[in-house]
């Protein structure tokens, strides 16, 4: 940790390795400078054995063929449902909590759409020690119950989720608890997720896809990805932030060649995980707008509709369980497939990064499959509803 100092963004001021969340001089980003350490010897500290869950490494899985549009073969899925509380946050957070616990904090706050927030009150428990959680009193109840059940003390702030980031920020000011809120807040938090990057390089056979296609809220997976492949040298990949048409800040200014993000209003989409309107920290959209420009990508929104559709694919056509968030990189990259701009034959990596289980209620709204039978029915009832769904029974 001796060899670690922060770096602003924006202005290049340094600071040695604190609790310290912007900088002194402009209010900047501030980031992780490693100085001499090479390679990826830190990687093995970066999370301690009394905070971890077994976060990271999850899989890479190649679309199944049939499974979506034509033009979509050279498709696969980053899979971080399998982290530990279901979601990419896990790897923010063990690891500010790691360097927190380093420095002495005694207990922890995170601002939440739900995600973040379960991870922290997870890790938290792990740790032994207190956690505050507040999100958007319109937070999914399952989500809620999830970050409850970790034995965390759940806030429920009226509006949208600038409203709770705001407020954890007065909460870590009055308690001295680590914020960990998954912002570009905590510099620590977003220094782990190059290793992001570094999985997708070695699982892809030591080199990069064309495009990585990331749910963007403020962007801290955004700035992973582009590190991580920056770190092994050679091409980066493409960035397609992905937001929802109901929120879209990011979106907004790449459409208009704005310099700047400005905040949105009122949130209105099913993906409550990129539901941010970025108000009091409009840096952060701007900061990523930078990261996906210098890689050539694009950002771009998508409907509800759209996400719906990806969540019905990745679920009944690829096994993935994916919440609207975690599934909207799919809609985009559909979209854009749709559209030309991702061109036949590119590589493209959907980053899949909340668990279903995280907001049933809009997988209770689709249609299913399902029938009822009475006791002792003839096995063709079964058959015939096969048939329906455009399967054959029998044993050839």
């Amino acid at each position: 940790m001796n060899t670690m100092s922060l770096c602003c963004v924006s202005c290049g001021a340094n600071y040695p390795a604190t609790l310290r969340y912007a900088c002194d001089a402009c209010g900047g980003i501030l980031e992780v400078d490693r100085g001499a350490e090479t390679g990826e010897a830190w990687a093995a500290g970066l999370v301690s054995p009394a905070v971890t869950l077994g976060e990271g490494w999850t899989p890479l899985l190649q679309a199944r063929p049939g499974s979506l549009a034509s033009g979509a073969g050279m498709l696969w899925f980053k899979d971080e449902t399998r982290n530990p509380s279901g979601s990419f946050k896990d790897r923010l957070v063990s690891a500010a909590l790691t360097t927190a616990l380093a420095f002495g904090s005694k207990g922890l706050v995170c601002a939440s759409s739900g995600n973040a927030g379960a991870s922290a009150a997870a890790y938290a428990a792990r740790a032994g020690i207190p956690a505050v959680i507040l999100v958007p009193e319109r937070t999914p109840t399952e989500k809620m119950a999830q970050i409850a059940a970790y034995g965390a003390l759940l806030v429920k702030v009226e509006g949208h989720y600038s409203n709770s980031y705001a407020m954890a920020l007065a909460v870590a000011q009055e308690t001295g608890f680590v914020n960990v809120t998954t912002t570009f807040i905590n510099p620590y938090g977003t220094d782990a997720l190059r290793l992001v990057g570094h999985e997708l390089h070695a699982q892809l056979g030591d080199s990069a896809p064309d495009w990585v296609v990331v749910p963007t809220g403020s962007g801290p997976l955004v700035k992973g990805v582009v590190q991580g492949f920056a770190d092994k040298g050679g091409r980066l990949p493409k960035i397609l932030a992905v937001q929802a048409e109901g929120c879209a800040p990011i979106v907004r200014a790449f459409e208009d060649n704005a310099a700047a993000v400005s905040a949105w209003g009122e949130p209105k989409t099913i993906a409550s995980g990129i539901s941010d309107p970025l108000i009091g920290y409009e840096r952060d959209g701007t900061y990523t707008l930078d990261l996906v420009r210098r890689t050539g990508g694009k950002a771009v929104a998508v409907t509800d509709d759209q996400i719906r559709n990806a969540m019905r694919a990745l679920a009944a056509g690829n096994g993935i369980f994916a919440e609207p968030t975690g599934a909207s990189s799919l809609a985009a990259a559909l979209k854009l497939i749709e559209s030309g701009d991702i061109a036949a034959g590119e590589r493209v990596v959907c980053m899949v990064t909340g668990h279903g289980f995280k907001d049933f209620g809009i997988y209770r709204q689709m249609p299913v499959h399902e029938i009822r039978v009475e006791a002792g029915a003839p096995a063709s009832a079964i058959t015939q509803a096969l048939a329906g769904m455009g399967h054959s029974g029998g044993n050839d």
